[in-house]
């Protein structure tokens, strides 16, 4: 479940709390395409905004909707005990694997990060995926660390944020790293504007935002970099720059991806947790029309 394509889909809330019906259409759009794994609550999973119960409930709906697809679940929290708990939660739903970031209010250190990860994959009986997000996390893992963690047994993919844009330094990127991991360890890109060229530096799996809602073209991508196509991957990657245009924009790709579904008909226009917002009337138009131009609706 650690190659291809983990598409993460967004937790979409209504008036009454979270609207179970829109997981549930997305949910069946990822698994119709065939998606290699799901990766719920993650960022675009609105996770650090969800009580315990909440995130439960979310990995028993997923669970109970994806059939044979992988699931992923992210047990992210400020304290080693609440990841713990979450783990506890994750498992007893039936998670085939756990997504944890190094979360903090104190700035964390790296033995810090390490203990958690220890702790976590003494603990946890199903694979840890390592989640390097400092724009979300402020704690900017280093390959050292990463190869550390990634000793352990049970870690079993590193999710980055991303490449350099030029292909050379994108693979040096990815080496680099690559040199410190063992072997049954995978590296995937997420950042979703990285995706073709970390793909094309040797990423085996795109963490995705977009496949979370838009899997078939998502699964194109890396369909190409899986035939060792890397024109196909560059030009398919190109072609959706208008939509990584969107999400720099709009400081991310979190809110453009909520309008996007409202646009499909999937969700409420209002369908994140407080105090995020929905973009504006005059956004969402725009949002619409570029999904409209990609052809991905």
């Amino acid at each position: 479940m650690f190659t291809g394509l983990s598409a993460f889909p967004l937790t979409p809330f209504n008036a009454q709390g979270i609207d179970e019906a829109a997981f549930i259409r997305l949910l069946n759009r990822l698994t119709a395409a065939r998606v290699d794994s799901l990766g719920v609550l993650g960022s675009t999973g609105s996770y650090a905004y969800l009580s315990r119960e909440q995130r439960s409930r979310i990995a028993q709906v997923a669970r109970q909707h994806a059939g044979e697809t992988p699931l992923m679940v992210s047990i992210g929290a400020i304290s080693t005990e609440q990841v713990l708990h979450l783990a506890d939660d994750a498992q007893r739903a039936g998670a085939d694997a756990l997504l944890l970031p190094a979360m903090s209010y104190q700035k964390l250190t790296d033995d810090e990060v390490f203990g958690l990860f220890e702790t976590v994959t003494r603990y946890v009986s199903v694979p840890v995926c390592v989640y390097d997000n400092p724009g979300t996390t402020h704690f900017t893992f280093s390959d050292d660390l990463h190869g550390r963690i990634a000793a352990l047994p049970g870690i079993a993919s590193v999710k980055i944020p991303g490449v350099p844009p030029a292909a050379d330094d994108a693979a040096a990127r990815v080496k680099s790293l690559r040199d410190r991991l063992p072997g049954r360890v995978t590296i995937g890109v997420s950042g979703d504007a990285f995706a073709a060229a970390g793909l094309n530096a040797g990423c085996e799996v795109w963490y995705s935002v977009m496949g979370g809602l838009f899997p078939h073209a998502a699964k194109a991508l890396t369909d190409a970099a899986a035939r060792g196509d890397r024109a196909q991957v560059a030009e398919l990657g190109a072609r959706l720059e208008p939509l990584w245009a969107l999400f720099r924009q709009h400081g991310g790709s979190i809110r453009v991806i909520a309008a996007a579904a409202s646009a499909l008909g999937l969700t409420d226009a209002d369908c994140l947790p407080r105090p995020l917002l929905p973009l504006a009337a005059k956004d969402r138009e725009e949002v619409a029309r570029i999904i409209t131009q990609l052809e991905l609706a």
